[in-house]
This record gives C-alpha cells, structure tokens and sequence, in this order.
C-alpha cells in the first residue's frame, strides 16, 4: 500500500514569512525592546544606573556568544535567559524581577516591514481542506509563546494548532535530529508521511532528510537569479509549486487517498 501525506513540516522565517522588506537595523530594533525592558528594571529594582545603550551593548554581546555557542553544539539559545542573565551580569538584582513581566517589557512582536509571502495563505488553505497537518519549526532563540505573537498578526495561526515548534523550546537547533523529532511527535505523523519545506540546505533540508522526511527548499528570486542552490531538487520559488510537488510523491493527497 502507497503511504499516505498526513504532515507538511514548514520553517518559519523566509518560508512563511518574507523578511526582505526590513528596513530598520536590528540594533534600533532591539534598542526599543530594551529602552522598555530598562524602564521595568528602574520600576522593579531602582537601579536608575542601568541606561539603556549599556543594557543594548551587553545584550548583543551576550546573544552573539550563545549563538556562536549554539552553532558549533547545535544546542539552542534560549532569548530570555540570555536577557535575564545580561541584566544579572549588569548587576541587576534579577531575583526581584518577574520574568514574565520583562518579557511583556520586552514586546516581542511582528518586525516592521515583515509580510507574508503572498503564495502562503492560499497553499496552506488548500492543504488543509485536504486534511494535512500542518506545523511549524524554526531556529529561533525566542520560545514560540512570543513567536504566536507574529503568527497571529500575520493571520497564520490558525493554520498549525498542533505544532509549533521553537528550538528555544526543543533545546536543540535544526538540523539536529532531535527537534524534526519532537516536531513529529506533536504533528502525530511518521517521518514516511510528512514533508518539510524551509530556505535553509544544511538545516531544513539534510536535518529533515536526516529523520527520514522527504523536503523541498524553498530559494529566494534572488538566489535563483545568482545561480544558488542550483543542485538542490526539488526546489521551489512560490509555494504555489509545492501541490504539483506533493502530487507526484503521494499521488491522490488532495482527497485524502494517496
């Protein structure tokens, strides 16, 4: 018997959500994070020294080491403990302080000038009238309880109610074995059955192969026009292409009989 399409596994950031729109570096962004993080710190704490260049220098400094760290362990940053454990090296008193309050200081939210591919809305639509479950994995530092955020505001959350999956939650970073795991685990699929599309060759691509998942990369105009990614297949520009992709792997998906 053919096996059956159950889950489609998609990357989030440059699969789902197009980020070459932005326009603001991302020290102004984090700059106004942490000017309302540093206003919870001088209301909690009364340590009116912490400005917040200080806190923003200490902060970027700290994320790139995690983040060097995480690349050579493939074990994941987690975003609020690296903020908290700045502001205790700041020498904050971080034990009077409510995590989750710093973190609604902080307002993790959409990034002006991110959309959504235009192709999404209208694929993920389709796939689920098909019955497919749909999930979510990204290598992101933040837990996907701030990630929702984005997903709400872009009108997407309502299409992955069973996986959503940050590597911050996972404790590990695609492509270790691991999180295409767990992400397997709370779609209720096998590897054989599920399908994953993400921008990324090395993490997306050969860690969900690496499990047993057929993937598609999805490249950038720009990548194709440079000639990047040429040796990849299959390959997708719109995810308009992904349908005629999942015909030929699981013929008879669209009603449910592959």
């Amino acid at each position: 018997m053919a096996v059956q399409l159950k889950g489609l596994l998609f990357d989030f950031d440059d699969t789902l959500v197009d980020w070459s729109g932005v326009q603001l570096a991302w020290r102004e962004i984090e700059a106004a994070r942490l000017s309302r993080v540093k206003d919870y710190v001088w209301q909690q704490s009364r340590a009116y020294w912490l400005k917040t260049d200080l806190l923003l220098e200490a902060y970027l400094q700290d994320t790139r080491a995690a983040w060097s760290q995480a690349r050579a362990t493939l074990r994941a940053p987690h975003m609020p403990s690296i903020l908290v454990n700045t502001l205790k090296r700041l020498g904050v008193a971080t034990e009077s302080l409510d995590v989750d309050e710093i973190l609604r200081a902080y307002d993790w939210n959409v990034v002006p000038g991110t959309v959504v591919f235009p192709d999404v809305p209208p694929v993920l639509l389709v796939l689920r009238q098909a019955g497919i479950k749909l999930g979510i994995v990204t290598n992101a530092s933040q837990p996907m309880a701030m990630r929702d955020a984005e997903l709400a505001a872009h009108g997407l959350i309502k299409f992955f109610p069973d996986c959503r999956l940050s590597a911050a939650d996972a404790g590990y970073l695609k492509p270790d074995r691991r999180i295409f795991t767990l992400a397997l685990e709370r779609l209720g699929t096998k590897p054989g059955e599920t399908v994953f599309v993400g921008d990324n060759p090395d993490a997306d691509i050969a860690g969900a192969r690496s499990v047993g998942m057929k993937a598609v990369l999805r490249v950038s105009e720009r990548a194709e026009e440079n000639g990047a990614f040429t040796s990849y297949q299959p390959r997708l520009r719109s995810l308009e292409q992904l349908p005629g992709i999942l015909d030929c792997w699981y013929p008879g998906w669209r009603n449910g009989s592959a």
